[in-house]
């Protein structure tokens, strides 16, 4: 009873904690799973929360402006905590890990929005859109929603390309008004005479 276990032996005492191991990792990836959808959704009602009745569409721009306020999002608590730890007589931060976590969480979505891009419910197809008014916030309607990448960069670099088309436009008009008032001041000059 106390010499060495056989092969059998090893083998029944070793399996019960793999499979343990792989049901609590099961449920440990569910959890995450559960909680990665809560997010999403929680992020999908604050975008649903932010748009205009009235509109009918989005542009690229005002989806970026969307994105910039919801960047902004937890300004409101950060000031909270900064007036928390500004006053004298403690020690230590206070709220220091949920601080890290709203910075942390701020930093990594800019560099979506600025690289390849923030992904956010297609407000600027006009069809997806009047999906997600309708959506309720129902889970399991969530794969209903359909999502667009966008990106701070590309909007920029078009938006600045349209001034610029814009300006010369205006430059070539100017100009070309000045050249017919001096034509047409010529024109009065030689006509008085």
């Amino acid at each position: 009873m106390w010499g060495p276990k056989t092969q059998t032996d090893r083998r029944v005492s070793f399996t019960p904690r793999v499979r343990r191991g792989a049901a609590e990792q099961q449920a440990w990836s569910k959890s995450e799973k559960a909680q990665r959808l809560n997010l999403i959704r929680e992020k999908l009602l604050w975008f649903q929360s932010q748009l205009d009745a009235e509109k009918l569409e989005y542009t690229k721009k005002d989806a970026c402006e969307i994105i910039e306020r919801y960047l902004h999002r937890f300004d409101d608590e950060l000031e909270q905590i900064e007036l928390a730890n500004s006053i004298k007589g403690r020690q230590g931060r206070l709220h220091g890990s949920r601080e890290a976590a709203i910075k942390q969480t701020i930093e990594r979505e800019r560099i979506q929005f600025e690289g390849c891009g923030f992904e956010i419910p297609d407000i600027i197809n006009s069809k997806h859109l009047r999906t997600f008014r309708e959506w309720d916030g129902d889970m399991r309607k969530l794969p209903n929603i359909k999502m667009r990448k966008v990106s701070a960069k590309g909007s920029e670099s078009k938006h600045n390309a349209v001034q610029e088309v814009h300006i010369e436009e205006e430059q070539l008009l100017d100009s070309e008004e000045n050249e017919v008032s001096q034509d047409s001041d010529g024109d009065e000059l030689l006509g008085d005479d």
